[in-house]
């Protein structure tokens, strides 16, 4: 692919602020010990190889940290496991994994909400050499047993919402228990005579098998190594110091691969501990929160939004002045962070923390898409360290992170050269075209997708992200959107949907809105920019109408208009929103709460 002598000249200026050990731009330039030096001690021992696979590193933080707490459950009250509890059960799990036929290679299948039981699950079926297969437990039955046949797993491990219609319908697999319900296929209950484990396998076997889609058809499976969840983890980690003291809250989707690999596998890479959150219930979520003194909160978009809108709705109840004052003291706190590195918003802003759940939080995470640079800067004001990241399912999926020392509100996070690349394929005259990356991380392909998987690549094997975005001198990424999703106006400029769209993350009487292209002359042809808008609940009651009304739209359409036009000031007049539809249902949205584009 052609690109412009600007970025490589770029490409050698970013070189040249990294020394080979991998430290960070702007950080302390003496040696920095990386998050996996300690491994050498164990290399040739405990693994061979560059990278260990996860039973082994599983195995190796458990001599580490033995005793430590390893998997917390609320059922309802807390329920703490150590690692040597949770590896004594996998071995148990694994042997009778063993005992029922499975063997390496092999397809293990679960889906069911977040706890031990899952986590569990996952680590058994790698101890036997088996590939695990993750499914989303939101998807339709129907989607799920499209995904079964697909995968052809040997056991398959389910909820007890979704346990008896597979009992019923198990397409292929035999059936068993996420919930003591059904104490007889219960996971924790299965035992066998115990196997030599773990079985031998090496980092560039197959660990898992994670689909992107449930849809009908053939589904796409992404087909990831122990070296790119491994070699991922601690990658990412050179961005962010992590303890064995640290509580990750596992609160999203943990098939999803971005709580699968930067909370469940980026926890038991350094000892820590992890609490499963089953729902984002309010009541429940802030007494996780609480109770588990949460540490690293990882998130997406919609998530951090709603917190911070309850937070800032607390601190406006105050009144005007209050308000006013509290809006000066996160300005200073952020000026003194910005420039000196401390952090004084912890200690000023505790109490507002506090009634929120969130002032044990050392650390919050944004990713699974695009977070407005206002959201990003206010709770770094308020004292939380709060950062950006990005990446892909293909990509296991983290590649690029906002270190806490030098983050950049507008970005998405800094690549993580040297131990990776990134390019720009393409790039416009404003240095914006396709993200491109080369690493340990990337997929190895898509599951017996052999010409798909070639699409991906370009002939000197760059993997194309699909993702469009420009990249500054110090390696940090500004992404634009989706290139699939870009609209091209009449007079040639190109649109960003999702630039729009983050602008208004913080407009509370929008639950959601999501910016399309459609033909606003037809003679022409001509592309403008319309909004599909999903009032919120707030503006519906306040307005006193009910969304089946007849008036519904009509008395909607006023206040949505008003924020859409002070918003449309600060666009080019190119990418102004000139057409709005109200919409009676919200779109369909992911796991990670982006709204399927499927309209």
């Amino acid at each position: 692919m052609q690109k412009t002598r600007i970025f490589l000249i770029k490409k050698q200026k970013i070189r040249q602020l990294f020394s080979t050990d991998g430290v960070k731009f702007g950080m302390n330039t003496q040696k920095k010990i990386l998050p996996w030096t300690f491994l050498d001690e164990w290399r040739g021992k405990s693994f061979v190889g560059e990278w260990p696979t996860l039973p082994e590193l599983f195995t190796i933080n458990t001599a580490r940290f033995n005793e430590r707490p390893c998997f917390v459950d609320f059922v309802p009250e807390k329920v703490t496991y150590t690692y040597r509890q949770v590896l004594d059960r996998c071995h148990t799990l694994a042997s009778w994994m063993i005992a029922q036929g499975v063997q390496k290679g092999d397809h293990v299948a679960v889906c069911g909400k977040n706890g031990s039981e899952w986590a569990t699950v996952y680590l058994s079926a790698l101890f036997t050499g088996a590939v695990i297969v993750p499914i989303d437990f939101a998807l339709h039955d129907a989607e799920i047993s499209n995904l079964l046949r697909a995968a052809t797993p040997k056991l398959f491990f389910v909820d007890e919402e979704k346990h008896q219609y597979f009992v019923k319908n198990p397409c292929g697999a035999a059936i068993y228990s996420l919930s003591p319900k059904f104490s007889d296929l219960y996971a924790y209950n299965l035992e066998a005579s115990p196997a030599a484990l773990p079985v031998p396998i090496s980092e560039n076997d197959t660990a898992a098998l994670l689909f992107t889609s449930g849809t009908t058809g053939n589904p796409k499976g992404v087909v990831l190594s122990h070296k790119n969840l491994v070699s991922d983890c601690y990658i990412a980690a050179t961005r962010l110091d992590l303890f064995p003291t640290d509580v990750f809250y596992a609160l999203l989707p943990l098939h999803h691969s971005y709580t699968m690999l930067a909370v469940f596998i980026e926890a038991i890479s350094c000892g820590a501990s992890i609490v499963f959150g089953k729902t984002m219930a309010v009541t429940r979520m802030l007494k996780e929160l609480r109770e588990g003194e949460i540490t690293l909160l990882l998130g997406v978009p919609l998530l951090f939004n709603k917190l911070l809108a309850g937070i800032l709705k607390g601190i406006r109840e105050k009144g005007f002045v209050v308000y006013g004052i509290l809006k000066f003291l996160m300005w200073i706190s952020y000026c003194i962070k910005k420039t000196t590195g401390k952090n004084p918003g912890k200690n000023m802003f505790h109490a507002v923390l506090d009634k929120a759940s969130i002032s044990t939080l050392r650390v919050a995470i944004c990713g699974g898409g695009p977070l407005a640079a206002s959201v990003f800067k206010i709770y770094n004001e308020l004292g939380i360290d709060f950062i950006q990241g990005y990446g892909l399912t293909e990509t296991s999926p983290i590649i690029a992170l906002n270190p806490l020392e030098h983050f950049k509100i507008e970005c998405v996070g800094q690549y993580f050269f040297p131990h990776m690349e990134m390019t720009i394929l393409d790039p416009d005259d404003e240095n914006v075209g396709e993200v491109a990356v080369k690493g340990p991380m990337v997929m190895q392909g898509y599951y017996n997708m052999a010409e798909e998987t070639a699409a991906m690549f370009t002939p000197d094997g760059w993997f194309k992200t699909g993702d469009l975005g420009r990249l500054d001198n110090e390696g940090y990424l500004y992404l634009a959107g989706r290139a699939k999703n870009m609209i091209v106006t009449e007079g040639g400029k190109n649109v960003y949907p999702e630039e729009l769209e983050n602008a208004f993350q913080l407009f509370t009487d929008i639950e959601q809105i999501t910016v399309r292209g459609y033909v606003a002359e037809k003679s022409t042809k001509s592309e403008g920019i319309e909004a599909l808008v999903y009032p919120s609940d707030d503006l519906v009651n306040r307005l006193g109408v009910a969304r089946k009304a007849p008036s519904y739209k009509k008395e909607a359409l006023p206040p949505i208009k008003e924020i859409i036009d002070n918003v449309n000031r600060t666009f080019q007049p190119y990418a102004k929103i000139s057409n709005i539809i109200i919409l009676d249902e919200p779109l369909e949205m992911t796991t990670t709460k982006k709204v399927k584009r499927n309209f």
